[in-house]
């Protein structure tokens, strides 16, 4: 059973820190492009960084120089550094694997975690 669980999501203040991280199992996780979402109440789910099985990155305008996408193959894990938080960053952050193309793609979700940006 394939699983993705995200954590560290919370309540910070504008211009602070948080570390999202998500934890696979069920998958050969190396062999996954992993990527991060997100989803403000109101609006479509919009991509926010993206990390290749050879680590290399991509990131949204709206978020570059200020977060960072890493992923640790020997736990299982893909990790979303963001710093100097605005109150625009405030979503649900999902984590999502995925590998394969058309009728051959395979691709899991996690539940989701919180982020607030709120003095």
């Amino acid at each position: 059973q394939v699983q993705l669980v995200e954590s560290g999501g919370g309540l910070v203040q504008p211009g602070g820190s948080l570390r999202l991280s998500c934890a696979a199992s069920g998958v050969s996780f190396s062999v996954y492009v992993m990527r991060w979402y997100r989803q403000a109440p109101g609006k479509q789910r919009e991509l926010v960084a993206v990390i290749s099985r050879g680590e290399n990155t991509n990131y949204a305008d709206s978020v570059k120089d200020r977060f960072t996408i890493s992923r640790d193959n020997t736990k299982n894990t893909v990790y979303l550094q963001m710093n100097s938080l605005k109150p625009e960053d405030t979503a649900v952050y999902y984590c999502n694997a995925r590998r394969g193309v058309g009728t051959a793609e395979l691709t899991y979700w996690g539940q989701g975690t919180q982020v607030t940006v709120s003095s």
